[in-house]
């Protein structure tokens, strides 16, 4: 197993931040039906809140199902794991989101437990992996990653 370096945790910070700020940008989008998938690969294991989703067509298949999204990201953490050069990425990212129109959207008597309406806090984790079709970095660049596995969970 290979040594991380300080400057390998120093990248790896940056693509987790460069990652968290663009995913969840494409997951608050109109258009994330169509790009939100460009994230995972066929092989990609998703679970969402305890429903787990495969590939890119489960992705694609949950996002399609769900209300819109807005995401209020309040913390993540990066831990480069190594073994491979970049190394693969363990990301932790915790927030509030909210599904729909917001409270005020809905009527008073929408149920605490209704996925629409409600902020909610939740905690996602990621397992990123360098993609072996993107370019290849010079060094101090970002490595391009795709999601190899995801799970969220509601926290409330």
């Amino acid at each position: 197993m290979s040594t991380l370096t300080q400057n390998d945790i120093e990248i790896a910070t940056r693509a987790a931040d460069t990652f968290t700020r663009l995913y969840y940008s494409t997951y608050d989008s109109p258009t994330r039906v169509d790009d939100l998938p460009n994230f995972y690969r066929a092989n990609s294991a998703l679970t969402w809140n305890g429903r787990p989703f495969e590939g890119i067509e489960g992705v694609r298949e949950l996002v399609s199902g769900i209300p819109t999204t807005k995401h209020e990201i309040q913390s993540f953490d990066c831990h480069p794991i190594p073994g491979s050069q970049p190394p693969s990425l363990l990301v932790t990212v915790s927030g509030i989101v909210t599904h729909g129109k917001g409270p005020a959207g809905n009527p008073a008597n929408t149920p605490r437990h209704e996925v629409e309406g409600h902020p909610r806090v939740f905690s996602q984790t990621f397992v990123l992996a360098p993609d072996p079709n993107a370019p290849p970095t010079k060094s101090g660049e970002v490595a391009k990653y795709y999601i190899t596995a995801d799970a969220l969970r509601f926290v409330g």
